[in-house]
């Protein structure tokens, strides 16, 4: 599962491109509504998620206010018995992120619209089922990539997996981390990344000149078509679509046109509700960019070579193979040639 251990402090990460993103995700919400945040009420066999909403979206304030005082400011209400004030102060009213001087009030608004608003992160809350499974039960999932959160939301741990073609995740995943799920203490918080690649349009594309997500964070339609098409049902991308010819593909032109789609995701369990609560943060690098960085031109390359078939697959390693690897591997020549690094230089794990 690529796990390690989460320091507290690590938990969300705050940059510079916090506007940016703030932004992206106000609009997705406006236009796309519950397809994006949407908490599920209870059913027969599974709690509703709006109890671990509530607690995410002040766990989320408490939080940033204290790590990020010169981004939030809050305002609160005089302390009372079982509230969700941390260390005796009493329990956030309203949060403002003051480089954009907007407010939300916490006991007012869609608990996980503000949560997602207020980060960088999407958001997924899996809650315990008299089964013993976890479900999909609540979530801010405004900037998937290659996925929609209408097609998972409701399903527990194991259908999200193999609905998505996750290579070799009955034979070699699923037991272990339903066994992680289980297991998971509030004290504990994990952390994890993958990586993936993705195309752009070219940068004189009228569509990518007047966007506010030129890299297309939000929703890959260079690569995977329309979302509003995509026909998958949350299985893993280029499968059902291409054969349906509903995804029209555009191989990129260049290395300019491909970028390194990255998540950071956290792993907690909240102490009231019990809840498991996923934080995804997205980050996108164009490949020339990385590709300036000494030795991952051929650490690249050769991570991509290594992929099994089902994980090339799963990554469309096709659409950009010839043109990413070349590239690399040019970048990497020049890094030898002019000293940089040594060809048999292997001594960094990429690509974390």
């Amino acid at each position: 599962m690529g796990i390690r251990s989460m320091r507290w402090d690590d938990w969300i990460e705050i940059d510079h491109e916090l506007p940016k993103y703030h932004l992206i995700r106000s609009e997705r919400i406006r236009t796309r509504g519950d397809k994006v945040v949407k908490t599920l009420p209870p059913r027969p066999g599974v709690a509703g998620g709006s109890s671990a909403a509530v607690e995410l979206v002040y766990e989320l304030s408490e939080f940033l206010v204290r790590k990020y005082p010169q981004i939030y400011k809050v305002t609160r209400r005089k302390a009372q018995t079982e509230d969700f004030g941390w260390y005796g102060d009493g329990q956030i009213e309203s949060i403002t992120i003051l480089p954009l001087q907007v407010t939300y009030e916490l006991d007012k608004e869609d608990p996980l619209r503000v949560a997602t608003l207020l980060t960088q992160e999407d958001l997924a809350l899996m809650i315990e089922g008299s089964d013993g499974k976890y479900y999909f039960q609540a979530g801010a999932i405004t900037v998937p990539g290659f996925w929609r959160m209408e097609d998972k939301i409701g399903l527990p741990l194991e259908e999200i997996h193999l609905t998505g073609d996750v290579p070799q995740y009955r034979e070699k995943l699923q037991n272990s981390l339903e066994r992680f799920f289980f297991k998971l203490s509030v004290n504990k918080p994990v952390l994890r990344n993958n990586y993936s690649f993705q195309i752009v349009r070219d940068a004189n594309d009228p569509q990518r000149t007047i966007s506010n997500d030129p890299d297309e964070l939000a929703w890959s339609d260079t690569t995977i078509g329309h979302e509003d098409y995509y026909d998958q049902k949350g299985r893993g991308p280029f499968s059902d679509a291409q054969q349906t010819g509903k995804v029209e593909f555009r191989p990129p032109g260049s290395a300019e046109n491909i970028r390194l789609r990255t998540e950071r995701q956290g792993l907690r369990r909240l102490p009231r509700s019990g809840a498991i609560v996923f934080t995804i943060r997205t980050y996108i690098f164009p490949i020339t960019d990385l590709a300036k960085e000494p030795g991952v031109p051929g650490r690249m390359a050769s991570a991509i070579r290594s992929w099994p078939a089902d994980v090339s697959r799963y990554k469309a390693k096709r659409l950009y193979d010839d043109v990413i690897l070349s590239y690399l591997d040019e970048s990497h020549r020049k890094q030898i040639e002019a000293g940089v690094v040594r060809a048999d230089d292997h001594s960094s794990n990429y690509p974390y």
